[in-house]
């Protein structure tokens, strides 16, 4: 049997991996592109934008919610939906370590392969 070893690693690796695998559909980041396109939460237009039936849709929403990319209220029949830029911003930072770590390569040449 397999032991998950995620626990083993650091605490902000452990969540820039769960934000990534977050957003790692095609469908989330169209979605997170029509909440950001938007300047208030939107409703139903979410599901117009996209190829995908409403109960698909739904799925991924929930996914986003999850992690606290999105953020929405549920009054009777009617979901809103808007991005939660203070994490997605988190987000942004965390994945950022990248092109600290690409600017502090000595020499970023190729050498394998």
């Amino acid at each position: 049997m397999a032991i998950n070893r995620k626990m083993d690693f650091q605490a902000d690796e452990i969540a820039l991996a769960d934000l990534a695998k977050a957003i790692a559909h095609p469908a989330r980041i169209a979605i997170l592109k029509i909440l950001a396109q938007q300047k208030s939460c939107i409703c139903g237009e979410i599901v117009e934008g996209l190829p995908l039936a409403q109960a698909t849709v739904s799925q991924h929403l929930k996914e986003l919610k999850a992690i606290g990319l999105i953020k929405g209220t549920i009054e009777g029949k009617t979901s809103c939906y808007c991005i939660d830029w203070e994490v997605f911003n988190q987000f942004i930072d965390r994945f950022g370590i990248f092109a600290e770590l690409a600017q502090n390569a000595p020499g970023q040449v190729q050498s394998c392969c």
